[in-house]
């Protein structure tokens, strides 16, 4: 037995499942997946890749080799991953493909509430959705041989409740890796139009043998009893939730589905024994809208959408018991109300210094405008900065900050992470260049991915040859040290380089403070 995180009981399955390699853009809650088998299993191929669609492809590559994959993001990534997704489903795979998704209900890190369900759903390939730690070990082994079964991409979905809490996890012996096999049939990768027809149609062909499957899996089982009034379709970690309100003592039937296509033919069967439905998913209302269009418009489906559970946020134990009707003493019925603590950058943090110099140089311009990125220094929105208009996705910065400058915005100054300019901002300085944009980049390098603990960053070292790469003008690619003593030089060359009438990119460089504790901590112990 292990005691594992969610994130964890993923990552040893995959070992388990004989991957040989993980591709994957650090992103909470999925994290801790690739830093698990980084760790503790060397014979896997990992490196923290730019971005989630240049880890995708390479997933796609190791399976079309016929070695087995995963790929591992969180939601938003799969924005980013979709057109390499999306055509996944359309070539097949070689070898066992997983794409892991994480998924943030209640946003607890993330700026959007997005269900990745719907990704698998629209690329027509299986979904497993493990309602609890030892399941998502369990899967993983299950999910390859699906894989290589079907030859498709799998989708595993899991939310940061189970990803990010801990249980103990019964392991099995692990499988050797698969040999190398390139796949000999060209036809399947070459999508050319004529080959990509072919291929879809024979995906859409295997729409009934993914119904089949997901009605014989073992991870979609039903808890019977007498009563048949109210029935509860619980998905995934939802399951938790609805057993620990002990429907079976109340008599309610439960069906757990964790493995999609929606078995269509069970959900029918189950509902016919009942006179409605409570469907319980943690995130978008995705199966109650199916099982609604299964049933019919007469049958009573109950749900998010109905407003018997929450429209927005995690499911919880007590709401999940009172759409149940089950009355319970609330969570911490007798604890203090405590005062909410807002994040904020850390004591020493080169950002610090870098918003400390733009909201200097800004009040001298009060037409100026600060387009913000992903990254721990978006805290710069916040007091005591407040010193940034806008942060949307990764990337944005650059290119809304060249949007504006377009319809006459001056001066419009972008603030973007190093990590987040190799995942998606080096093209927008790019579109910048090619237009001559007048923008004003400020690339802050702490040389580290700092918000999600400190991995690799991707251009550490080469981020003045980036830009001059891109055609920045080596007179207008400006590095500075972000610290107090050096506010005057700081200063001089945000005003120099807004006054410039093209692009140019200052670039504060210093260590980010955490990983420089963690480094001097080392080096203090050996």
């Amino acid at each position: 037995m292990k005691l594992l995180l969610g994130d964890e009981a993923i990552a040893l399955g995959a070992v388990h499942a004989g991957i040989s390699g993980v591709y994957a853009y650090p992103g909470t809650p999925s994290t801790e997946i690739t830093e698990y088998i980084q760790a503790h299993a060397p014979a896997v191929r990992s490196r923290w890749c730019s971005n989630e669609k240049t880890a995708m492809e390479a997933a796609l590559g190791m399976s079309y080799a016929g070695k087995r994959a995963l790929v591992c993001m969180k939601h938003v990534g799969m924005n980013v991953a979709a057109d390499a997704f999306v055509n996944s489903a359309i070539t097949g795979v070689n070898g066992g493909l997983v794409v892991l998704a994480a998924d943030d209900p209640s946003m607890h890190s993330s700026q959007n509430e997005q269900d990745s369900r719907f990704y698998g759903k629209f690329a027509m390939i299986p979904i497993l959705e493990p309602s609890s730690q030892q399941e998502a070990y369990d899967m993983m082994p299950y999910a390859y041989d699906l894989s290589e079964g079907l030859r498709l991409p799998v989708l595993m979905r899991v939310v940061t409740r189970l990803a990010h809490s801990r249980a103990e996890i019964a392991v099995r012996e692990p499988l050797a890796q698969k040999a190398l096999c390139p796949d000999s049939e060209r036809t399947h990768w070459v999508l050319l139009p004529a080959n990509a027809r072919r291929r879809y149609a024979a995906l859409v062909e295997k729409q009934a043998a993914l119904q089949e499957s997901s009605v014989k899996s073992p991870y979609n089982s039903e808890l019977r009893t007498q009563n048949s009034k109210l029935g509860v379709l619980a998905c995934g970690i939802a399951y938790n939730y609805v057993m620990e309100n002990d429907p079976a003592s109340l008599g309610i039937p439960v069906l757990k589905v964790s493995q999609y296509p929606l078995p269509e033919a069970t959900v029918r069967a189950f509902a016919a024994q009942c006179e409605s439905l409570l469907v319980a998913e943690d995130g978008q209302p995705m199966v109650e809208e199916q099982v609604k269009a299964l049933v019919g418009d007469g049958y009573p489906v109950l749900g998010r959408l109905t407003g018997n559970l929450p429209r927005m946020g995690e499911l919880t134990p007590d709401s999940v018991g009172a759409a149940l009707d089950i009355v319970t003493a609330p969570a911490y019925a007798n604890a203090q109300n405590v005062m909410p603590r807002p994040p904020a950058l850390c004591q020493g943090c080169g950002h610090r210094d870098v918003y400390d110099a733009l909201n200097r140089v800004v009040a001298e311009y009060p037409d100026a405008r600060i387009f913000g990125d992903i990254g721990c220094y978006t805290l710069g929105a916040l007091p005591p900065f407040r010193a940034i208009d806008s942060c949307v996705d990764m990337g944005a910065s650059i290119t809304m900050a060249k949007g504006a400058a377009d319809a006459g915005v001056h001066p419009a100054i972008a603030v973007i992470g190093d990590s987040t300019f190799t995942h998606s901002g080096m093209t927008g300085l790019l579109d910048a260049v090619n237009d001559k944009s007048r923008i004003t980049v400020v690339l802050s390098d702490n040389l580290t991915t700092a918000m999600t603990g400190g991995q690799d960053s991707a251009g550490t070292n080469k981020f003045e040859a980036i830009c001059l790469g891109l055609g920045v003008e080596p007179e207008h690619v400006r590095v500075v040290v972000p610290l107090p003593k050096n506010m005057e030089e700081i200063t001089r060359i945000i005003r120099e380089e807004i006054a410039y009438d093209g692009v140019s990119v200052i670039i504060p460089r210093r260590e980010c403070m955490q990983t420089l504790k963690r480094k001097l901590r080392q080096n203090k112990q050996k």
